[in-house]
């Protein structure tokens, strides 16, 4: 609809009708927002004196109302009439400062904005150091002005409106959410959007989001309670890495364990700045929250120990995926908990989705937008639509089979640079540390790739246990299980390179089964260019029964090693690095059946714990040297 015909008369005649001062103590009621619309002889002579045709929504304003009360608190107060408005002209002088910050290769908005002060048409008449500015320079392909909002007290950039219609319908919006709250705030535009509220929140159940969305987004513009709350959850889980406030939620009984923990996940990963942790409890503690009961969320969400657990069916599906989760099976939980949506239960109207999957250590980083937008497309809580078209598809399974994965490009674009592992057939992988670990070893509550990561940056404190000798080469190991059963130990950033004094775990660690280790050492990027390690060791009721080490061309190798895992057949020296490794690993899937969950290692979280040393120590008549580099500032 372009500016010329909208009717304004109908939405400046509903603004003055729903009209009531934002102050209590103030009889304003009936004063008036507007004046009689200017005649088009009055517009055209303005124009004459501008020497430019008004944008048409501006254009039909003033020919509706010519001026209007726009009341903004803290911003513009009235906008004038055709006779009160003029060119800006920059008189605070605002074009050099921005003209400073363009740049070699501005972008077009940022060009925009620098000229618009010059060029600019004022507006207001009466304003808290704020301009209403129509930029004939900014138009678009209606001839509509963008208007630019700016509050000289903010320290902010001007807000930009695309015409001076959307202008004064974000004002409009705004003036009902400036009043949203009162109890006598009622009238037919607040009973049309609490109905579409409603009609949103059952909608959003029966897993129709994109309505449900349009709706709520439209609601929230205008402040309607309880529109903020259901549109953060459908936001949250279509971008489950963001953060969310869900306001006094938290604070209600029926949605405290659902909710606190969400709210909790920012200052627990160590994001919140202002005032750390006091901020945040007393900030809980100002909705409604128990203080102890805040801190106890908040140490079990850093800790790692916090537990999603819903009551009723829908509870149960989730601690069978949780079982799954916790040993690195993501896809198989996620499948669990997929098959289940449709039992989950709100405990009351304000939830709409289960946000708290989200806070859940092992479950919460199954959730990838994918997943949260099929949580959302599926019918819950008992409602259905048979109208609805089908549910899209299912989100394909994460982790591909096998250990090829291993050689693909990590999150920097580089294969790992080294990993090491140890699998165990049928063990439990909390047996693991008794077989692999240091003395005194236990799994360490659930931790990220990327908290491993850092770790593995200072390896000689990246345990936190008691110093290692300097020969000591312990790894900090993430467990679990595989789909064949075998548990298993895994370093992904293993920077050692394999020596002479290398021992094997396998020995070992098949006291409990058959175990295998596979160590591929870094990549030598010199310009002498070491070739990359590569040890196999499979051993069995605690003696080792084949191996072999190959390094380039050269390869070590010990008892009767299966035709299909031969090195000479797997490294030929014709092939290149990477698809000799790529050979052994898929090799070694087929004739052990061993894989590794690519998605738990890379974006989720397992337990981990930190190995005995994967080097024995110096023998008599055997030396070692150990450097340290430290870097000295020069002074003069």
């Amino acid at each position: 609809m372009s500016g010329e015909s909208f009717n304004w008369h109908d939405l400046l005649g509903r603004w003055q009708e729903e009209w009531v001062p934002d102050d209590d103590g103030d009889d304003g009621r009936d004063v008036p927002m507007g004046r009689p619309g200017a005649d088009e002889a009055a517009i055209v002579a303005a124009e004459e004196r501008l020497g430019r045709r008004l944008p048409p929504s501006y254009r039909a304003f003033l020919a509706a109302s010519d001026g209007w009360r726009v009341d903004q608190t803290a911003g513009v107060y009235v906008l004038g009439g055709i006779a009160d408005i003029g060119w800006f002209r920059d008189p605070h002088g605002l074009t050099p400062l921005y003209e400073q910050e363009l740049g070699d290769a501005p972008r077009e908005a940022d060009v925009l904005l620098a000229g618009m002060w010059q060029r600019a048409l004022r507006l207001e008449t009466d304003s808290d150091m704020s301009h209403a500015l129509l930029d004939p320079g900014d138009s678009d392909q209606d001839g509509e002005w963008a208007l630019y909002l700016y509050q000289g007290w903010s320290g902010e950039l001007p807000e930009r409106y695309p015409s001076f219609r959307a202008y004064m319908e974000a004002m409009y919006r705004g003036f009902h959410g400036s009043r949203a709250g009162r109890a006598d705030f009622v009238n037919a535009t607040t009973r049309a959007q609490d109905a579409r509220v409603e009609e949103a929140r059952v909608l959003a159940l029966r897993g129709q989001c994109a309505e449900a969305l349009t709706l709520l987004e439209e609601a929230s513009s205008f402040g309607r309670p309880h529109s903020r709350v259901l549109l953060q959850q459908l936001q949250h889980l279509m971008a489950p890495g963001s953060s969310q406030d869900y306001g006094f939620l938290a604070a209600d009984p029926r949605y405290l364990p659902e909710i606190l923990p969400v709210e909790a996940m920012t200052p627990a990963r160590g994001e919140w700045r202002l005032g750390g942790d006091d901020h945040w409890l007393g900030m809980m503690a100002a909705r409604g929250v128990d203080r102890k009961t805040a801190e106890t969320v908040l140490s079990a969400l850093r800790d790692g120990v916090h537990r999603y657990a819903p009551p009723g069916p829908w509870g149960r599906a989730v601690a069978e995926a949780w079982e799954e989760a916790r040993w690195g099976a993501t896809d198989a939980a996620w499948r669990v908990l997929r098959d289940a949506l449709a039992l989950w239960e709100p405990p009351g109207p304000s939830l709409i989705a289960p946000v708290g999957l989200l806070a859940d250590p092992f479950l919460g980083p199954l959730i990838t937008p994918e997943r949260g937008r099929e949580i959302l497309a599926t019918p819950r809580a008992g409602e259905t639509d048979p109208a609805r078209e089908p549910v899209p598809g299912p989100a394909p399974d994460l982790d591909p089979p096998g250990l090829a994965w291993l050689t693909e490009p990590a999150a920097n674009g580089q294969p790992l640079d080294g990993y090491r592992c140890v699998w165990v057939e049928g063990a439990d992988p909390v047996a693991l540390p008794a077989l692999l670990g240091r003395e005194g070893a236990e799994l360490s509550a659930p931790t990220s790739a990327r908290e491993l990561a850092w770790r593995a940056f200072r390896p000689r404190e990246r345990d936190g246990a008691e110093p290692a000798e300097h020969w000591e080469d312990r790894a900090v190991v993430a467990v679990g299980r595989t789909a064949q059963a075998w548990a298993f130990a895994f370093d992904g950033h293993s920077g050692r390179h394999l020596n002479e004094r290398f021992t094997s775990p396998a020995a070992a660690a098949s006291a409990a089964g058959r175990a295998v280790v596979v160590w591929r050492g870094p990549r030598d990027s010199s310009p002498r260019h070491r070739p990359a390690a590569f040890h196999l060791s499979v051993a069995e009721r605690g003696q080792e029964i084949y191996a072999f080490t190959v390094r380039g061309t050269e390869i070590q190798r010990s008892g009767r090693i299966p035709e299909r895992l031969d090195p000479a057949r797997l490294f030929r020296p014709e092939a290149n690095e990477l698809d000799s490794e790529l050979c052994a690993l898929e090799a070694l899937h087929v004739e052990l059946g061993l894989s590794l969950p690519r998605f738990a290692l890379t974006r989720g979280r397992l337990r981990t714990f930190t190995t005995r040393s994967w080097t024995r120590a110096p023998q008599a008549g055997e030396r070692y040297a150990y450097l340290s580099f430290v870097r000295h500032q020069h002074r003069p």
